[in-house]
């Protein structure tokens, strides 16, 4: 049986909940989107050191091979209270004004959403709201348009910083951030993944619906900083290496979803997967006598940087 250690305060804390000396944590809404293109001869890198052509990043030293799915990854800063220096993909909890009703939108309604998540409609428009919202905050890709059936073409002008910027610190909401440019939500442009739950023993908990997304046309990710030091495409495989090798970080969401997500060839093929939606939290087991993270009975074990 494999596992994810839980060594230090992380040990400490989880056998302090599981003999009930101390209280899980809250969970927090939060959505995630999984940015997708086909596999670019070279591997263009969007990040600075550490891409998929660098030695420190999921890549490996040869860069992707020409074909195949790539993933949008950033690495969250050191100092990060969750999941610090660790490869991720964009996004955040859902902000209390994502589920306002003046959110333009097309596509599947909130109430499609939350059949498929198991949420109400309430929850499921503000974590549709999020994962869009977030996916523009952290990597400049904007899942909207003038209307039901286009798409925003080029998001990399000084007003669209502003935007993003204030979409950040929250002086601007998602529903006047659309209704200022004329845009619409396209809840039609993502499909739904997985739900993953933080284990109990973690400080931190959120209750994340995974989503998928295609790189629109035209549009480009950037290095946009705030809580990542380094952002790049991979293909799942390389990020996959990089993690057991040692060279990167991954959580078990992030490194169960890579997995799945390397067994296919094109976006398309992504796009096109009708998945059921099972809720995923991974449970503490003893293993070879130390305290672990495991799923399904069996996990990866990878060490901390």
């Amino acid at each position: 049986m494999g596992g994810f250690p839980l060594s230090g305060a992380d040990g400490e804390r989880a056998r302090d909940i599981l003999a009930g000396r101390a209280r899980p944590a809250p969970t927090r809404d939060a959505a995630t989107v999984v940015l997708l293109r086909e596999g670019t001869e070279g591997g263009e890198d969007a990040g600075s050191a550490g891409g998929p052509g660098g030695t420190g990043g999921p890549g490996g030293a040869g860069g992707p091979e020409n074909g195949g799915v790539e993933v949008y990854l950033l690495r969250r800063k050191a100092a990060m209270a969750f999941a610090a220096g660790a490869y991720v993909f964009p996004g955040g909890s859902v902000d209390t004004r994502d589920a306002d009703h003046a959110v333009a939108w097309a596509g599947p309604s909130p109430a499609e959403w939350g059949e498929v998540f198991g949420a109400d409609e309430k929850l499921a428009r503000g974590l549709v709201c999020a994962a869009v919202r977030e996916t523009f905050e952290e990597s400049g890709v904007l899942l909207a348009g003038s209307s039901a059936t286009s798409v925003v073409a080029d998001t990399t002008g000084d007003d669209w910083e502003a935007d993003r910027l204030a979409l950040i610190d929250r002086s601007l909401s998602f529903a006047d951030f659309l209704a200022g440019r004329g845009l619409v939500l396209r809840s039609d442009l993502l499909r739904p993944w997985a739900h993953w739950i933080t284990p109990v023993i973690e400080p931190r908990r959120f209750d994340t619906r995974f989503f998928v997304a295609a790189l629109p046309a035209g549009q480009r990710t950037r290095d946009v900083g705030g809580e990542a030091d380094q952002v790049t495409w991979a293909r799942p495989a390389d990020a996959l290496a990089g993690a057991r090798d040692g060279r990167i970080f991954l959580m078990p969401p992030t490194y169960r979803t890579l997995g799945e997500l390397a067994g296919y060839a094109t976006v398309a093929d992504v796009l096109a997967v009708r998945r059921e939606i099972v809720t995923l939290m991974p449970e503490v087991a003893e293993v070879d006598g130390e305290l672990c993270l495991v799923l399904d009975g069996e996990y990866f074990r990878q060490g901390r940087p």
